[in-house]
């Protein structure tokens, strides 16, 4: 009976050891990491650069390439449709989290550019954004790239400003 107690006592140990205490190298960077203090706190960047800029992203779209003075609801009849194609799988149209998070007030909550920079490419900007990091520890799925054309970026930010009542 000893060794039986001994032996599962052993194997127990084994087990919680080998489940934890390896810290993986290809882990997501957190907000205090040394390279995005650096970069969230600087003057915003050009348009273009990989340097980040928490009021427009990280890409190429910024306020003189993503023009929001007119609602366009054809733009935003397309923008529903690509969006129950490729995004109302994880993210519902009211504020209520699905997989990601829900929509609605998306567009009073960011910049246009900030939006389209993320939609059309998230990984760069889930990797220095301490909000999305945050998002990412909710959801504890990383959003993935839909490889969505221009237009249709700027389709689906308008049909997300249709929603937050854009008319």
């Amino acid at each position: 009976m000893y060794t039986l107690k001994t032996t599962a006592l052993s194997v127990l140990t084994l087990a919680l050891f080998s489940c934890g205490g390896d810290k993986k190298t290809d882990s997501i960077p957190t907000a205090t990491t040394t390279e995005t203090t650096a970069t969230t706190t600087e003057a915003p960047a050009a348009p273009g650069t990989n340097e980040y800029d928490p009021k427009r992203g990280l890409g190429k779209w910024d306020a003189s390439n993503v023009d929001v003075s007119k609602f366009d609801a054809a733009m935003a009849a397309e923008g529903k449709k690509i969006a129950e194609v490729k995004c109302t799988s994880c993210h519902k149209t009211t504020d209520e989290k699905l997989v990601g998070p829900g929509w609605k007030g998306i567009t009073t909550r960011h910049t246009p550019e900030w939006i389209m920079n993320f939609i059309s490419n998230p990984d760069p900007m889930i990797d220095v954004d301490p909000e999305l990091q945050k998002q990412l520890e909710l959801c504890l799925v990383r959003m993935p790239n839909q490889g969505l054309a221009d237009n249709e970026a700027r389709e689906i930010l308008e049909y997300m400003r249709e929603i937050d009542g854009a008319k």
